[in-house]
């Protein structure tokens, strides 16, 4: 769990490179999502604009767009691919807010909040409906079953941790089935289509799977660790929802076993509700440093990191390349 990631030594790791890369194509892809997105209902490209134009860095369609430059693909389906992929991404988004009673998304207001859920969950099917249209329009039976595999893992991953929330007994193997179904498995399956739609060997198919599933799993486990350790702005979340919610993320799984009786018992009465004041929030804070769970979680996500950029070294070198080997970079060094 040692392995470095970071590989810059002149500048903090950023998005940039992959935006330049993928600038062209996404505009494409923004296209489709614009137009995709429009229905005689006026509710549905309202909410769903809101979700959509809310600052996310798209970075699931920019992952398809920069695995076809990897290849050296030259064609146009991976636009409405990458399209297909958002959608889903913003379907789900929808749905886990309504399930997670999230007031913030991004540092706005969540469609929940302002619409309420059922419009939320409505137009997230509506979204959902739109991204299997594009897949079929593709034509390809295997980008279909790649896609919608993906979307039923997503939906076990997040039942999954439905039904582990405020349970204080979750180990480390069930946490991290979770975030591999519901964050990393879209990851992967964005990442691996377009070797589908270039034609290339299997090899290269999984290789590109390997790369989104190890970084998707990275990304979240930043994500979980950036909740004891950011504000609401730099995490466009409120601060300690993870920690309200009853969520045993790995900081708290790590925690919680390196813990006194006392500190132990003060994660049993957390989780499970007892304990969500600003104050008990502070003393989570002071419990994930003093353990290093915040550390060792990062630290995991360095490993993983390390490992999304092994699963491409069998890619030429360039520019596309070397942006996704920064994106991963970045994914790791939000949390610092």
């Amino acid at each position: 769990m040692t392995a470095t990631v970071h590989r810059l030594r002149d500048r903090t790791p950023s998005l940039d490179p992959m935006l330049g890369l993928v600038a062209g194509d996404m505009n494409a892809v923004n296209a489709v999502i614009l137009d995709r997105m429009q229905s005689q209902i006026p509710l549905i490209p309202e909410l769903a604009g809101h979700l959509i134009a809310g600052g996310g860095k798209r970075m699931r369609p920019m992952l398809t767009l920069a695995s076809a430059r990897l290849i050296g693909y030259t064609g146009t389906r991976h636009h409405r691919l990458a399209a297909a992929v958002e959608f889903i991404h913003t379907a789900t988004l929808l749905h886990d807010d309504v399930v997670d009673g999230s007031d913030l998304r991004r540092g706005r207001r969540t469609a929940n909040i302002i619409w309420g859920n059922p419009a939320s969950v409505l137009v997230g099917d509506f979204l959902f409906s739109r991204s299997f249209e594009l897949m079929v329009e593709d034509g390809s039976l295997k980008v279909l079953k790649i896609l919608s595999n993906a979307s039923a893992v997503i939906a076990e991953g997040e039942v999954n941790q439905l039904t582990a929330a405020r349970r204080v007994d979750l180990g480390e193997d069930r946490y991290l089935d979770i975030i591999g179904a519901k964050t990393a498995a879209l990851f992967a399956a964005a990442c691996r289509i377009a070797a589908v739609v270039a034609e290339r060997p299997e090899g290269e198919e999984m290789a590109l799977d390997a790369y989104g599933r190890n970084l998707g799993i990275a990304f979240q486990l930043v994500d979980d660790a950036i909740d004891y350790v950011s504000d609401a702005g730099t995490m466009g979340k409120d601060a300690g929802d993870d920690f309200r919610e009853g969520k045993m993320t790995l900081p708290v799984i790590l925690a919680h076993a390196r813990g006194t009786p006392e500190e132990r018992q003060f994660w049993k009465d957390a989780v499970e509700g007892r304990r969500d004041s600003d104050a008990d929030f502070a003393h989570a804070i002071e419990l994930v440093q003093r353990t290093r769970a915040v550390d060792d979680t990062l630290a995991r996500a360095r490993h993983y990191g390390q490992r999304a950029i092994d699963a491409i070294a069998r890619f030429a070198d360039g520019a596309a390349k070397d942006a996704m080997v920064e994106a991963v970079e970045f994914a790791v060094a939000r949390a610092y």
